[in-house]
């Protein structure tokens, strides 16, 4: 079996899972699958679900969901049509099969402009909603984006292709089929897609300077980029230009910058002079030299821009706020060639050591932050009960990096493969975004999970890193054990709501948030907790949680479904803060055995408490476990190292000296804690 089917039917058996899971056909828990995937990759702001599928001036037209954010000055709509295939090999695509289905979302698009078509519509039918809303803000529209996520093997390598325009607004379209959405969760990036041809799709090739001199260990090049061509390449590639590490941080704040935007409006020809420049990677580039001996830049493979993502986007939008003025603008750019082998260690460094010099903080680069460190090493360490459903512990697997499940179970054999899923099942798997989604409905922050997965992913790295600076201790195994906990319980509330009676379809996740942060919220109000260390120990929900749970869930569709006079899109109205503080104050008729699962505050804290003493003493004697197994001679030579970098103070010298007589003399647990805590601190220093 080649790696592309199996990876067809791993992802065929985590879509019916998930279909089982939440109650859903399989084609919806695929869309629901591709837009988390669309929406990470940058392609989109979070997708809302929208079916629809009928005919309009006799021609067939169908749309699955949509994207579109108010806030959002790029002004994109994205239409999402979805082809899913069950089917036990792959199945190909063939380019008219995609051209038809793109057809049908023209068509679709061309019918929300109609009255007759909109007045033919149920008011609160998805297409109707669907239709206000394009109308509605159609001037706002810069760009229609056309997707079509399959399952199925498409052979043409075509991307962000243009196809023309509707009512004056320019179409494009994108295409990630089953080979697309596989190089994305193994390698975490679809950068391979990303070819920027300056000579040929851009105008003309970049005049550069070559920076690195012969010998060093990454070619440099300097360069001036006309502000007109990286509009261009902008409007084309979109977020996927920017490194993804700072993708997510752009996308919370992903504003034009009032202050370029004046530049470029009232003093265009002294741009270059106060912008500070782009940087950029790429894996490879192509360069000529002109018939004067200049250099020439012609294209560059997976081109990625890791610090000056505002500058990008304020020049794009400059497009169609001063077309004139951007004509003078010129930005200079700083590109380093990082082979595809040391594209993972070096491409992050660049992103954050560029952007340090400006505002971006630690938590902007939340996915290398050690708190995503310290989580995933409790995944892999702490067994979770095995409840009173199963009969042996396992483990919940925590994925920082995205690809890092398939990477460990692809290296396995056959046999091993079956022990590591026996260890993690598969409904025992959560990525950053579903950590920032579980976390956040606990924070009661539900019309902030609601914006999509990376914005509210944005605002939880935001929220954690200065949590972080002031207390990082308090991210401890309870912390984590705790946040499994939630996970159970927002899962659990997943897999509930669509088999209830006054459940009519749609908007599940957004009442799935509310009601979790509805339950919290409730809870707080009797000056109690939900009993988070009852679940994690069951690894379920009791059952007077459950009900409750319920109860919460159905006031949340009572709100979420009843916008205000003058609100017509829910999804919309289930982002505002309005939406939460109307939920807030209703009273929801808990049954009274919910207070069982309840304990007061100071319970809670003094679990944490007790479990640090017990940490404390593990870490101890794990720390002196360390010392000795070291030996002697690395203490010796770490003291030596410290010492001729003048890192170490008096006592830790004197820790070292200890450690250093080590096995004929064993430091105590307390000192041995201080010895392992200056190995870490050294060890930057290698």
């Amino acid at each position: 079996m080649n790696e592309i089917t199996s990876f067809h039917r791993e992802l065929l058996a985590d879509v019916q899972g998930d279909a089982d899971a939440m109650g859903v056909i399989t084609a919806e828990a695929f869309l629901e699958k591709a837009g988390d995937i669309l929406d990470e990759a940058g392609e989109l702001n979070s997708l809302d679900l929208c079916y629809y599928e009928g005919k309009f001036e006799r021609k067939p037209i169908q749309v699955d969901g949509y994207s579109w954010d108010a806030t959002d000055d790029e002004g994109v709509f994205s239409l999402i049509i979805c082809d899913f295939a069950l089917s036990e090999e792959p199945q190909p695509i063939t380019g008219a099969e995609i051209n038809r289905l793109l057809m049908r979302l023209v068509g679709f698009t061309r019918a929300a402009k109609s009255r007759e078509f909109r007045e033919s519509l149920e008011e609160t039918s998805n297409a109707f909603v669907l239709s206000d809303l394009l109308v509605r803000v159609w001037k706002k529209i810069s760009k229609i984006k056309l997707i079509l996520v399959t399952n199925r093997l498409n052979k043409a390598k075509k991307d962000a292709d243009p196809i023309g325009t509707t009512g004056g607004i320019p179409v494009t379209s994108n295409v990630w089929d089953l080979s697309r959405i596989e190089r994305f969760i193994s390698s975490g990036q679809t950068r391979e897609d990303l070819i920027v041809d300056f000579a040929e799709d851009f105008g003309e090739p970049i005049p550069a300077l070559k920076a690195s001199f012969d010998g060093s260990p990454l070619d440099s090049y300097i360069a001036v980029v006309p502000g007109v061509q990286l509009a261009a390449i902008y409007d084309k590639w979109e977020a996927r230009l920017l490194e993804a590490n700072v993708r997510s941080f752009l996308q919370a704040r992903n504003k034009v910058n009032r202050g370029i935007r004046d530049t470029i409006r009232d003093d265009p020809s002294m741009f270059f002079s106060y912008n500070n420049g782009l940087s950029a990677t790429a894996e490879s580039v192509e360069v000529a030299q002109s018939p004067d001996g200049a250099l020439l830049l012609l294209s560059a493979e997976n081109f990625q821009i890791v610090n000056g993502g505002q500058t990008t986007a304020s020049i794009h939008a400059a497009r169609k706020l001063a077309p004139e003025q951007l004509k003078q603008v010129f930005v200079q750019m700083k590109l380093t060639v990082v082979p595809p082998e040391r594209a993972e260690e070096v491409v992050p460094r660049i992103s954050e050591y560029a952007n340090s010099q400006n505002k971006v903080n630690a938590a902007d680069f939340f996915a290398n932050h050690p708190f995503h460190v310290r989580m995933e090493e409790f995944s892999r360490r702490l067994l979770a009960p095995a409840g009173d459903g199963q009969y042996r512990e396992t483990k919940w697997f925590y994925e920082r990096a995205r690809g890092q499940f398939a990477d460990e179970r692809a290296r396995r054999s056959p046999g091993e493969r079956k022990k590591f899923d026996a260890e993690y099942p598969r409904t025992q798997f959560l990525t950053k975004t579903d950590l920032a989604k579980f976390e956040n409905s606990y924070r009661c922050l539900p019309h902030v999970v609601s914006l999509g997965a990376q914005k509210n992913f944005a605002e939880l790295a935001k929220a954690i890193g200065a949590d972080w600076s002031k207390k990082e201790g308090e991210f401890d195994e309870i912390w984590f054990r705790r946040l499994i906990a939630k996970a159970i319980i927002f899962r659990a509330i997943e897999k509930l709501v669509p088999a209830q009676p006054w459940y009519q379809g749609g908007y599940r996740a957004n009442i799935v948030t509310y009601a979790f942060a509805k339950l919290v919220h409730d809870a707080e109000a009797k000056g109690k907790v939900i009993d988070l260390d009852q679940v994690w120990r069951l690894q379920r929900l009791p059952a007077a949680l459950e009900k409750a749970c319920l109860v919460a869930a159905e006031a949340a569709n009572q709100v979420i479904t009843s916008p205000p006079a003058g609100v017509r899109n829910i999804s919309e109205w289930a982002k505002k803060q309005g939406c939460w503080a109307v939920l807030e104050k209703r009273t929801a008729p808990y049954e009274a055995d919910l207070d069982d699962e309840l304990i007061d505050p100071e319970a809670a804290k003094s679990v944490r408490r007790d479990e640090r003493k017990d940490q404390a003493i593990t870490s101890g004697v794990e720390a002196q476990s360390e010392v000795v197994r070291q030996g002697g001679e690395y203490w010796s030579q770490l003291l030596a190292f410290g010492q001729s970098i003048k890192k170490l103070t008096p006592k830790e010298v004197g820790i070292l000296q200890a450690c250093a007589r080590v096995p004929t003399h064993i430091p105590s647990e307390k000192q041995c804690v201080i010895a392992v805590q200056v190995a870490d601190k050294l060890e930057q220093f290698y």
